[in-house]
């Protein structure tokens, strides 16, 4: 009897054929594989910008690079943090009128005052709070177009996610206001041995004066300068209070009885 022949492998005898793998692609060019690495490094680096302007939008910052550094140099420096509620409304007004004027008007950046500022060749003037305290947060005090980049990438993130209000409390924390004194409590303690709440026109006004050159300047013994400018700044406190440019961070009480007589604080 002949011999049946043996079925192959694979045909009829239910055993599976293993598949052929696919050939392996080829390897990414050197010039997109650094794009790639770089753009998420991009990416991580946003993310990570963007949590820390979330994060100081409700938690306070720690010290900063130049506050530290003048510890370091004077062997200690004089800052308490307060909150805004317990500082004085007219020393936020002085602060704007003297610094910003059109604080609660724009976004960021003052374009007219950069205007002004470029046409008459000035070094300093059109940096609005905001961005005085992007630098004095996240950056450093050197002058360098990579500083500048950077706040000018800053300003607008801080604009969006913290409130008017929020920004003037954290500039009014880490501004300097003497040689070693930063901060509106240290400040007020320091020169008129006052509590935030209870300091006047005149002498937030005089805070305010001193904020372009605080190591030359002295809020408590002012020169004649410093009255004068002071006197300046009181006069735009009560303007930008009247015209309504100060509603932007006033205490939504302060706004609704702001018109009121015998209101002004």
């Amino acid at each position: 009897m002949a011999e049946k022949p043996v079925p192959r492998a694979g045909k009829g005898t239910g055993a599976p054929r293993r598949p052929v793998p696919p050939p392996a692609p080829p390897p990414l060019p050197l010039r997109r594989r650094l794009w790639r690495a770089a753009m998420r490094a991009v990416l991580g680096a946003a993310g990570v910008v963007a949590f820390l302007v979330a994060l100081f939008a409700v938690s306070n910052p720690p010290t900063n690079f130049y506050m530290m550094a003048e510890s370091r140099r004077l062997g200690g420096i004089e800052q308490d943090w307060v909150a805004v509620e317990d500082v004085a409304p007219v020393m936020l007004r002085s602060v704007v009128a003297a610094e910003d004027a059109n604080f609660c008007l724009h976004w960021g950046f003052d374009v007219t005052a950069i205007r002004a500022a470029l046409e008459a060749g000035a070094v300093r003037g059109a940096s609005t709070i905001t961005q005085q305290v992007v630098k004095n947060v996240y950056l450093w005090p050197e002058r360098s177009w990579l500083r500048k980049a950077l706040e000018a990438g800053l300003t607008p993130l801080v604009e969006l996610m913290w409130s008017k209000r929020r920004i003037l409390e954290v500039y009014l924390n880490v501004a300097e206001f003497g040689e070693g004194v930063f901060g509106i409590r240290a400040a007020a303690a320091h020169h008129f041995a006052v509590e935030p709440a209870d300091l006047t026109a005149t002498q937030a006004a005089r805070l305010a004066a001193v904020l372009p050159d605080p190591k030359g300047r002295d809020a408590g013994n002012p020169s004649a300068f410093v009255r004068r400018r002071a006197a300046a700044i009181a006069d735009g406190a009560a303007t930008i209070r009247a015209d309504g440019r100060a509603a932007c961070f006033e205490a939504p009480a302060r706004v609704a009885t702001r018109a009121a007589p015998g209101q002004e604080g």
